[in-house]
């Protein structure tokens, strides 16, 4: 069997950037795989609180100046790289000037969710997508971690499915218990995330407008659904109890290393 291709898609990860536990599972799980001979690609959003020149970012000419859609409005895609000290990895930041070059992640100074977090996290997974694309790098499984990636897997359900970048790739969502009291305008939100071969239905469960509306979708389209923690809140325990057992990617009594090579393996078959 070839190397397994693995595309890790999330909102932070560490040296860069740590708000949450998400952070450090994607700074761990590469590596792993990586060890256990797995090709690895890892794609960010280039939050403001990333400092460039102290982690060496640079532009990455050939992948950037693609426009992405976002609702009516077309956004210049600029992509950038750095390494991992010591580790064999490369991290691919995707950025914008509009939405992630701020001095925050998903709050301002006062503490108040930006309006706009639906429109970065749109651009986020229809960027990452586009990247991999322009890498011609054709993944077996996209990891996509927390709400900002959760609709990646309906994209590759939809728009990218006869890509033939995309079309053996499978998807794995985990969530984790970060949940935020904001509700976006449900309307624009479902025309903002529209792509091609997608319709309203399935992008009803943005209806709500809200963070539980994101996991919903994602849980939907992946192919495999996997918890970050043991416990999760009553809501998240909610949607999940509606989800087909063979979607719960992982087994709790096998080590980390093994949970995730073993669930990759599986969904490459």
């Amino acid at each position: 069997m070839s190397k397994l291709r693995i595309l890790y898609v999330a909102s932070e990860i560490n040296p860069f950037l740590k708000t949450t536990e998400v952070a450090d599972f994607v700074r761990k799980l590469p590596q792993v795989m990586q060890e256990r001979g797995m090709e690895i690609r890892i794609l960010v959003p280039r939050f403001g609180l990333i400092n460039e020149r102290k982690n060496r970012l640079h532009e990455v000419v050939r992948l950037s100046g693609i426009n992405i859609s976002v609702g009516d409005e077309e956004k210049p895609l600029i992509i950038k790289v750095a390494s991992i000290p010591n580790a064999k990895l490369q991290v691919y930041f995707i950025d914008n000037e509009d939405y992630f070059q701020r001095k925050y992640v998903f709050h301002d100074k006062e503490n108040r969710f930006y309006d706009d977090n639906d429109e970065r996290a749109i651009f986020f997974c229809k960027g990452a997508l586009e990247t991999v694309k322009k890498l011609g790098w054709s993944p077996d499984i996209v990891h996509c971690n927390d709400w900002m990636t959760a609709l990646i897997p309906l994209y590759l359900k939809t728009t990218y499915k006869n890509d033939p970048m995309f079309k053996d790739s499978k998807s794995v969502f985990t969530i984790y218990n970060n949940a935020f009291d904001h509700q976006f305008s449900s309307g624009e939100l479902i025309e903002k995330a529209k792509m091609l071969d997608i319709d309203d239905e399935m992008l009803s469960a943005l209806n709500t407008g809200d963070y539980e509306g994101f996991i919903r979708v994602g849980v939907a389209y992946a192919d495999a659904v996997v918890k970050a923690e043991e416990e999760v809140s009553e809501s998240l325990n909610a949607i999940l109890n509606d989800i087909p057992d063979y979607k719960f990617g992982s087994n709790e009594d096998e080590d980390f290393a093994d949970r995730y090579f073993n669930l990759y393996t599986q969904l490459a078959g």
